[in-house]
């Protein structure tokens, strides 16, 4: 009789340098069957000198904060989504102005979570993020709200310049590849970077994204 082989349990890791925090947070976590917890980092250069020195090394679910020693979570976020494309990271922090806000979800992060909250709250974040949604924090989202209220940004302006030199060759009916090659980047970085564009835009895929460009939403 043939076993199934169990359904593999995302890995979580965690990159904080309050120890007391990041050790209460990974424990809480621990106590959950559906998760693996993973590694605890104190920086964003332990982290990426993990990566370097581990290839094979990928987590699921990265939970990140953004005042770090050194490089600093906003700073550190585009290296990881070019080493993990597939990973997906939640803000972890105490920082909720717009700004930095709006800078993290334009630079992949799927979640923005605030420190306020409870450790119960923040597994069923991380649980939506499992299931393809994501998560912000109520102090967050009224933020983001009164931000576009307020007349803010459009979604043209906060898409980077990369998400939009990219956006601009599918419109031309360029492949993923065409563009990784024109833009001397890899596949997958064009990839990474169109997931993080459809998140900004919300949209579901190609086609909406240029429908947008083609209607003058986006220049």
């Amino acid at each position: 009789m043939k076993v199934e082989a169990k359904p593999k349990k995302p890995r979580i890791d965690i990159i904080e340098d309050n120890m007391k925090i990041s050790q209460n947070v990974m424990k809480f976590i621990s106590f959950h069957d559906d998760f693996e917890v993973g590694e605890s980092f104190g920086s964003a250069e332990a982290f990426l000198y993990k990566l370097e020195h581990h290839p094979k090394y990928q987590p699921d679910i990265l939970l990140l904060d953004i005042g770090l020693p050194g490089l600093s979570g906003l700073e550190a976020l585009p290296k990881f989504r070019e080493k993990l494309p597939e990973i997906d990271i939640i803000m972890l922090t105490t920082y909720e102005e717009e700004e930095k806000i709006l800078k993290a979800m334009c630079s992949g992060a799927c979640s923005y979570i605030s420190k306020k909250e409870s450790l119960k709250t923040i597994v069923e974040a991380i649980r939506i993020v499992v299931d393809g949604g994501s998560y912000m924090s109520p102090n967050v989202a009224r933020e983001i709200v009164k931000y576009f209220m307020g007349g803010g940004k459009s979604k043209a302006t906060i898409l980077t310049s990369r998400q939009r030199e990219i956006l601009q060759l599918l419109v031309k009916a360029n492949s993923y590849k065409k563009v990784a090659e024109k833009l001397n980047i890899s596949v997958e970085t064009v990839r990474s970077h169109i997931k993080n564009m459809y998140r900004t835009l919300e949209v579901n895929n190609k086609t909406e994204a240029i429908a947008m460009y083609i209607r003058g939403e986006i220049k």
